[in-house]
């Protein structure tokens, strides 16, 4: 396993987590349990395991979309970062120790939300310096066998079928995540990737081409990826895929309330 992986995490003090350790993790690491067991907060003590500064987009990524529009104009962004600063002082007790607490690794977090066009882009800036453009649109072809190619034009996300280029928006929400997570780990090489709900918008029919072109770019761009579900199907079809590329490097986490926050880890 590359160093810069995430091997163990002892957390403690942070939102659900009185004094949690884990360990075992592989290259690609999927965490399963009922709502409200802690899977997204664990996610979130990774990603701000490295730097304090993460916890602040936790917080954002939290809270932002709740402040009005009309109460941003109103009163203005310092009421917003006053508000960012005192969720962010709410957890100043925490502690967070994994073997990369000293390493400059790059986190990333993905929420559940529907990509922007700016997120888009940005992966799409890496792929092209990289020179990965057929690389994604092979993946894409994997997955449906309809899109012939994907494009930024004039930095809005485009898929061609049929010889025509549409805007993604034309398209399912599936279509969409997928891509967004595809341009994601392909364009984060030596990086560690955080996916939340990672099954969220994709039908159960596709989530083993899902698996199988994850596990495969992770692999090639030696990328640690963390993703949570709540899915049956989605747990049955990462271990499927993963036994049927024989890869080994792979851990199933699946966490339950008792009186101590716990994981079970198993390859």
């Amino acid at each position: 396993m590359n160093e810069h992986f995430i091997k163990q995490i002892e957390i403690k003090n942070f939102k659900c987590f009185e004094d949690f350790k884990a360990e075992g993790f592989g290259r690609v690491n999927l965490i399963g349990g009922k709502n409200n067991v802690g899977k997204t907060a664990f996610m979130e003590a990774i990603y701000i395991s490295n730097s304090k500064k993460n916890l602040n987009h936790i917080i954002r990524m939290r809270y932002i979309s709740d402040i009005l529009e009309d109460l941003w104009q109103e009163i203005g962004k310092k009421f917003s970062e006053n508000f960012i600063t005192h969720k962010v002082n709410e957890h100043e007790n925490y502690q967070i120790i994994s073997n990369i607490d000293k390493l400059k690794v790059k986190i990333i977090f993905k929420s559940s939300n529907k990509a922007r066009k700016t997120d888009y882009d940005n992966s799409y800036s890496k792929i092209i310096e990289n020179e990965l453009e057929d690389t994604l649109d092979n993946y894409l072809k994997e997955f449906d066998n309809s899109i012939e190619k994907f494009r930024m034009i004039k930095s809005q996300p485009h898929c061609q079928k049929n010889g025509k280029f549409y805007n993604i928006n034309e398209f399912g929400d599936g279509l969409g995540k997928f891509i967004s997570l595809i341009l994601l780990v392909l364009s984060s090489k030596d990086s560690i990737i955080l996916i939340d709900e990672i099954d969220n918008g994709i039908h159960y029919t596709n989530l083993d081409k899902l698996w199988e072109i994850i596990l495969k770019v992770s692999k090639d761009q030696n990328v640690q990826v963390f993703a949570t579900t709540h899915s049956k199907e989605c747990i049955e079809s990462y271990a499927r895929v993963a036994k049927k590329l024989e890869d080994e490097d792979i851990t199933y986490i699946k966490m339950t309330r008792a009186k101590r926050w716990k994981s079970n880890c198993r390859s």
